[in-house]
């Protein structure tokens, strides 16, 4: 029992070592961004969400993946980005690393450890929604992680002035 235990926190302490060095933030997808008018498809295992999810129709985890974009604020989707900013630099855990005027990624960090997903936000022109999409880097389930985060969120966003 004694050396079970040992054992145990033998690990636990290897895997938070491992977190606090970033060994467990995975990379950035080389391939984000929008491309001929979508986000990248939602991942092939049940770690994320898209609102055009039901853009790919033969996608394995589109009924999973499916999530409903944000509304426009604003007289357009582009300046609801502004106000999206804004809700995102607010919460704990997420960071704005690129903003352009129709696109938004930001990267979320687990506290302990350190883990990364990855979430994009487009101002579609054609629909004035903001298109989302929330993966995690490593893994292959979330446990609904994503979803909770993009629900928070949206939360935010639309209680935001």
């Amino acid at each position: 029992m004694k050396i079970a235990l040992f054992v145990l926190a033998l690990v636990v302490a290897l895997v938070v070592a491992a977190a606090q060095f970033g060994m467990l933030s995975g990379r950035r997808p080389a391939d984000l961004g929008v491309k001929d008018g979508r986000l990248k498809p939602p991942s092939f295992t049940r770690n994320s969400v898209s609102s055009q999810a039901d853009a790919h129709a033969d996608h394995p985890q589109r009924g999973y993946a499916n999530i409903e974009p944000l509304p426009s604020k604003r007289l357009n989707a582009t300046d609801s980005l502004q106000v999206l900013e804004r809700v995102l630099s607010g919460m704990p855990g997420i960071t704005v690393i690129e903003r352009r005027p129709e696109y938004l990624y930001a990267q979320a960090q687990t506290r302990w450890l350190k883990f990364v997903d990855d979430l994009e936000f487009w101002a579609n022109p054609s629909t004035g929604v903001i298109e989302l999409r929330s993966a995690s880097r490593l893994g292959r389930e979330d446990f609904g992680v994503n979803r909770q985060r993009i629900e928070s969120i949206r939360s935010a966003y639309l209680s935001a002035p």
